[in-house]
């Protein structure tokens, strides 16, 4: 798992730049924005409840997360 620091010089995603992600049981607890993306320009951070059906939607920016094995 990836720490975040919020330093300038990491190499983060821009937060709500996509409408689908693909992630991976590896990535459980699912919350959205993901750890590799800042949060200083996004919503608050909400975890997805997505082992039961697979699929999420992110109350706040409506992305779609796919959970794949």
């Amino acid at each position: 798992m990836r720490e975040r620091h919020g330093r300038v010089n990491e190499a983060l995603e821009t937060p709500n730049a996509k409408w689908e992600y693909t992630v991976t049981r590896d990535d459980l607890p699912l919350h959205c924005p993901l750890p590799s993306m800042y949060l200083w320009n996004s919503h608050p951070k909400v975890y997805l409840p997505i082992e039961a059906t697979g699929e999420a939607k992110c109350p706040y920016c409506s992305a779609t997360y796919r959970l794949v094995d």
